[in-house]
């Protein structure tokens, strides 16, 4: 207990020293963001922003699970409740003006209709994400189903 007591003790004065030590004045960088400091609140970068013309994206392959072309920052989605349901459910839908969820959304995996949304597609965020104006973080060569038919067609090759 002593020992414990003494360990304490010193790690206590040693981060007053720290803290008094001019090699932590507010002019530190906090080594978190580029350019902040200890004394100093920088706004963070901007997150990428949400379109607000809002138009349908088109799918690149069959079975693309559409975006979602709005903002769902702070949505509760879990266990217990999902707010996509409260526009996106079959009772809903039609008055709020949003796309009910697809009929495969109430398939279970015995491919059995239920009047709910099925477990395994109750957390939206699996797979639909939010549209947004970012650039793309690593260059792609993907190309588009239509666009590899067409090149099929035409008997091109990489």
């Amino acid at each position: 207990m002593k020992k414990l007591i003494a360990i304490l003790l010193t790690a206590s004065l040693a981060m007053v020293a720290m803290a008094e030590s001019p090699s932590m004045s507010p002019s530190s960088p906090d080594g978190l963001r580029q350019g902040g400091t200890l004394g100093e609140v920088t706004d963070a970068p901007p997150i990428a922003g949400d379109p607000r013309t809002v138009k349908r994206e088109v799918r690149n392959y069959p079975e693309q699970p559409p975006v979602i072309p709005h903002s769902i920052r702070d949505y509760q989605v879990d266990k217990r409740f999902n707010r996509c349901l409260d526009c996106h459910s079959r009772e809903a839908a039609p008055s709020a003006g949003a796309p009910m969820v697809s009929v495969t959304h109430f398939m279970d995996r015995h491919f059995q209709v239920r009047a709910e949304v099925t477990p395994g597609r109750f957390f939206c965020t699996q797979c639909h994400v939010p549209q947004t104006d970012a650039e793309a973080l690593v260059e792609s060569d993907f190309k588009p189903i239509d666009q590899v038919i067409r090149e099929g067609d035409r008997g091109e090759t990489q």
